[in-house]
């Protein structure tokens, strides 16, 4: 005989359950590094229609201001500091990225 508080455990358990979004994804992480004003590596890739999560580590004394019309994000990172950029899950594809105090900084991120 199964206790009553048994029974609204598993009931919970499959209620939490048929409630979770059914294509969540796990993310992906990527590190990019920024020195002498560069981004390290150029160019990025990532698996398509998955979430990203972009490590930007800014290595120069200034500040950088990531920037990407196509991807619809900005950040600032101080320098000698590092920020997270969160980045939705993408078709395949191109999106070019740049440093909007040194706009001549170009990089790309490839969704495959």
């Amino acid at each position: 005989m199964v206790r009553i508080g048994t029974r609204i455990a598993i009931v919970t358990l499959l209620v939490t359950g048929t409630c979770l979004p059914a294509n969540a994804q796990q993310s992906t992480s990527v590190t990019v590094n920024y020195r002498n004003h560069r981004f390290q590596p150029a160019e990025i890739q990532v698996p398509a229609n998955v979430p990203v999560q972009l490590r930007l580590k800014n290595l120069d004394s200034t500040p950088l201001e990531f920037e990407s019309v196509s991807l619809r994000v900005e950040k600032v990172v101080t320098g000698n500091s590092e920020g997270v950029i969160r980045i939705r899950a993408l078709a395949p594809g191109r999106y070019e990225f740049f440093d909007d105090f040194h706009p001549e900084t170009r990089g790309v991120l490839v969704a495959k």
